[in-house]
């Protein structure tokens, strides 16, 4: 058979064009990407309103203080309920104007290794991969605003760092973390590095997000550049978007979250000043002054590393056990994403040093305090009204009260944040019959309900 030499050329320069424009037109297409991905796509990954969020402090969590230690315990994570995991910073730790016996695990040396105390890559692989078999998510602890002073980046790189008058780099500005060096936003290769950094951890160890450290603080354009790019990397799973920051525009850059600092310190008022258990409704009401998408949700928690550390933890705050369960049920369950830090669910009454190595004790278990934090979060897990439902306060002086409603589901939620017997009155619309919603036991409710020392009632329709 015979070819026509000028009809191929012309074929071939058709076929040519017609690629080109259609790479053109291809707005979903990404830059070449330098690295591979490990792994598998995360088929059970949690919607994000229905994420129960377990913060591991790596140091504290085993008595190794290591990523094997976190894998070894992964079971008892997932029978709490728990799907997503949050492992605070992975990251070498700079020796330089280093605070504490280990140094801050924020003063990031080196954004693509491993610190050695923890393990290795193939640590954290193999902690996600046993996590995803166990249908549970693992995210990392991301410090974007400021890294270490002996991170490579100071010395290779140092237009990358905001500086002073004098050219010499600064530390946070308003702050005294000595420890770190304030980076330089306005410098489009760092964000570009930086970028380059946290997409690493996506190919390199198939995780399968980030809590964004101090997130305030960081322009509120980088973080949409990053969770863009970042959320093109899985295009077959969705990754989770944690701010630690306040700013109701982080959720216009992409983040499924922000932090709820206003929830926290109002318990503590609340607990330290005798504040009525209105205010709470009140700080709801802060938290999502200027949320304009119902489907956002704040991460609430009644304890993290920061606070239990500077002050106190949930049984020193709130009133011990009893008043420590009768808190987080509202933080699980007002219009939140829960968080948990690790140890306060078996009520561990050690302040957890997270600059030291201070392994939490497992054998002191309480193993009441563990059933009803299992408790509170199983029904959790199966009630869209509390995840996704709409929110209306009821609450006095005394008791947090409040009913979360969606399609045909109410939910009515009471808690006594005080240590005495209280009457709570039930408005009209709110009295007849409900169930327990963790017994289904059938409820009548008239016109009042008692509550004693720091009890909770959660009824269901």
């Amino acid at each position: 058979m015979k070819f026509n030499i000028k009809f191929v050329y012309a074929l071939l320069l058709a076929v040519a064009f017609v690629s080109c424009s259609s790479s053109d037109d291809d707005s979903e297409k990404t830059p070449e990407s330098p690295y591979t991905q490990y792994g598998a796509p995360f088929e059970k990954m949690p919607k994000k309103e229905d994420a129960i969020i377990y913060q591991v402090n790596i140091r504290a969590f085993s008595q190794a203080g290591t990523l094997k230690g976190v894998q070894d315990r992964l079971s008892q994570i997932q029978e709490l309920g728990a799907n997503v995991i949050y492992l605070m910073p992975v990251f070498p730790v700079g020796k330089e104007r280093a605070s504490g016996e280990l140094g801050s695990p924020y003063a990031v040396k080196d954004y693509k290794a491993i610190n050695p105390d923890f393990g290795t890559l193939q640590d954290l692989q193999t902690l996600v991969e046993e996590a995803h078999k166990k249908n549970m998510a693992v995210v990392l602890d991301w410090v974007a605003n400021h890294t270490a002073w002996d991170n490579a980046w100071i010395t290779q790189h140092k237009n990358w760092y905001q500086q002073d008058a004098a050219g010499n780099i600064i530390i946070p500005p308003g702050t005294n973390y000595n420890d770190v060096a304030q980076l330089n936003f306005e410098n489009t290769e760092m964000k570009d590095a930086m970028i380059d950094a946290m997409s690493y951890w996506v190919y390199n160890a198939n995780i399968d997000g980030f809590r964004c450290d101090y997130a305030d603080f960081v322009p509120n354009n980088f973080w949409a550049d990053a969770i863009t790019k970042l959320r093109k990397i899985k295009k077959n799973q969705s990754i989770l978007m944690l701010a630690e920051g306040s700013k109701y525009n982080h959720f216009a850059s992409g983040f499924d979250y922000t932090f709820g600092f206003n929830f926290f310190s109002t318990l503590e008022k609340l607990f330290k000043e005798n504040k009525p258990a209105t205010t709470i409704q009140d700080s709801n009401a802060t938290e999502y002054a200027n949320n304009y998408n119902p489907e956002n949700r704040v991460v609430r928690y009644t304890s993290n590393h920061d606070v239990n550390l500077s002050d106190g933890t949930p049984l020193e705050l709130f009133g011990g056990k009893k008043g420590s369960i009768a808190t987080f049920v509202i933080a699980a369950y007002l219009k939140s994403v829960p968080m948990i830090y690790n140890g306060q669910e078996i009520g561990y009454a050690q302040r957890l040093n997270y600059f030291a190595k201070t392994p939490i004790d497992w054998s002191t278990a309480d193993n009441e305090m563990l059933t009803e934090y299992k408790k509170i979060i199983a029904f959790r897990n199966t009630s869209n009204a509390i995840k996704t439902g709409t929110f209306t306060g009821y609450s006095t002086n005394s008791v947090s009260a409040f009913t979360m409603v969606k399609d045909s589901e109410k939910v009515f939620v009471l808690s006594n944040l005080t240590d005495a017997t209280v009457k709570h009155l039930v408005p009209s619309t709110l009295k007849g019959n409900w169930k327990d919603a963790f017994t289904g036991a059938a409820v009548t409710v008239g016109a009042e309900i008692t509550l004693q020392p720091f009890q909770y009632i959660v009824l269901k329709n």
